[in-house]
């Protein structure tokens, strides 16, 4: 099984994305810290990251940053959601190495359209 670590701190958006994944057959890791977040791709080795971009403890364009600053997970698929969909905060995670970036709210089939391309699936 596919998994997927879904870094969000917002537990009725985690909640909501945990469902609809795992409906799709992924097998879907939560954490809501974003000092945690390192710690966790490390220990659960993700196929795809799903990545909010406002987190306590770490942002997560630092988030971003810090992975693909290890050779390791320079391949890693990691998607980036956000509140804030502001043509700056796209361009950072882009020069950061975002994989893609979508902007909350997001419609349900897209999200899941979104994970399956992702993941090739």
């Amino acid at each position: 099984m596919r998994q997927v670590l879904l870094i969000e701190d917002e537990a009725n958006i985690a909640e909501a994305l945990r469902f609809i994944l795992s409906r799709d057959g992924w097998a879907v890791s939560v954490v809501s810290d974003g000092a945690r977040a390192l710690a966790d791709v490390v220990r659960i080795r993700p196929d795809l990251v799903i990545l909010d971009s406002m987190l306590p403890g770490m942002s997560g364009l630092e988030i971003l940053l810090a992975l693909r600053a290890d050779p390791a997970n320079a391949a890693l698929p990691i998607l980036m959601l956000t509140a804030k969909g502001q043509l700056r905060d796209r361009e950072a995670a882009e020069r950061a190495g975002v994989t893609a970036f979508m902007s909350k709210p997001f419609d349900n089939s897209e999200i899941r359209a979104k994970v399956r391309e992702l993941l090739g699936a």
